[in-house]
Parts: C-alpha cells; sequence; structure tokens
C-alpha cells in the first residue's frame, strides 16, 4: 500500500501560492478563408477575460 504523504505549512503555502495557467487556443478566419491559430498561456483565472477581449 501507499504511504500518504504528509506535509508541512510552508510546503502547504508554497503550493497555494503557485500560479495555475491554461493554455488558450483562439482561431480567426483570414481574408482569403485560411484559418489562423493562436495560442496564448493565461493565468486560469483569467481565461474567459482573455476569450470576451479576442472574440469577434
Amino acid at each position: 500500500m501507499a504511504k500518504k504523504q504528509t506535509f508541512g505549512d510552508k510546503v502547504l503555502a508554497a503550493k497555494l501560492a503557485q500560479r495555475k495557467m491554461a493554455k488558450v487556443i483562439v482561431s480567426s478566419k483570414t481574408d482569403n478563408g485560411v484559418y489562423r491559430f493562436r495560442e496564448s498561456v493565461v493565468d486560469a483565472e483569467k481565461v474567459n477575460d482573455f476569450i470576451a477581449r479576442h472574440r469577434k
């Protein structure tokens, strides 16, 4: 059986302080009908704002 790992207060605080990031891929269609994709890495909490800003 696996041994449960215990964490100290400092380790838990550092783990919670890490920024969670998300990769967002936004597509757009060019004038000649070809799709173009842009990749961005943003904070996980700001994904909806990013998508709203870049949606056409």
